[in-house]
């Protein structure tokens, strides 16, 4: 019975690595294609995390300053939070825009909001986060957030219906880049783990032991009744 989990366990690792390798591969050729029309509203149910995220993606709408969400996020800057704003899209709907980090001295910043008016964002589209329940989950109530969770931000800030999605704003050319003062865009980690290929090997060595532990159990039983005979 062990040898059969211990197969099972290394066949489904091996088939894990197989979808990993096949997602990265997909990855790579969607952040090197050009950016595309930010999915409106129509196109939102049709959506999915392996079929859409990380294709560079560009909106022009409205942004909502006064609604903006801070959610508590750690980079090589330090700890701090990302500035999540509703963007109105000129074509309709609303999308959650994530302008960058910020440490929390930006809080206490003086310098000017950006200016009201329509705004032309260019990024990474990104499927919104689950709530992260087993380790620290959102407090809309309290106003603290751990995740990027767009359906929870777009209830607690009244936004309506939001697309399923938000967009990681890339950093343009001659950008600040202190998250003191505004907010510092671009900052995206794309790197996909895979163990896959040790965890099988592990596995598999596993259901070997097993082989050769009840061999050599086998081993000493019989010795043992050839000597019980003697």
């Amino acid at each position: 019975m062990l040898f059969a989990v211990f197969c099972s366990l290394g066949v489904w690792q091996v088939q894990r690595r197989a979808w990993k390798l096949e997602l990265i591969s997909q990855v790579e050729q969607r952040v090197h294609q050009p950016a595309a029309q930010a999915p409106g509203p129509a196109q939102w149910p049709s959506l999915s995390r392996s079929g859409d995220e990380y294709r560079h993606v560009q909106a022009v709408g409205t942004p909502l300053y006064d609604r903006e969400t801070l959610v508590q996020a750690t980079t090589d800057y330090g700890s701090g939070y990302w500035v999540m704003t509703p963007l109105q899209l000129r074509d309709g709907g609303t999308v959650l825009i994530n302008r960058g980090f910020v440490l929390p001295a930006w809080r206490k910043h003086t310098a000017p909001r950006p200016a009201p008016g329509e705004i032309r964002v260019a990024g990474l589209l990104r499927m919104s986060e689950p709530d992260l329940r087993f380790l620290r989950h959102n407090d809309p109530a309290r106003n603290i957030w751990y995740s990027r969770d767009t359906g929870a931000i777009a209830t607690a800030r009244s936004l309506g219906e939001v697309a399923p999605y938000f967009i990681d704003v890339g950093k343009t050319p001659g950008q600040a880049s202190n998250p003191a003062v505004a907010p510092v865009p671009g900052l995206t980690v794309i790197d996909f783990p895979n163990n896959h290929l040790s965890y099988a090997i592990t596995w598999f060595a596993l259901a070997a032991m097993v082989i050769v532990g009840a061999a050599i159990a086998l081993r000493v039983e019989r010795r043992g009744r050839d000597d019980g005979d003697a």
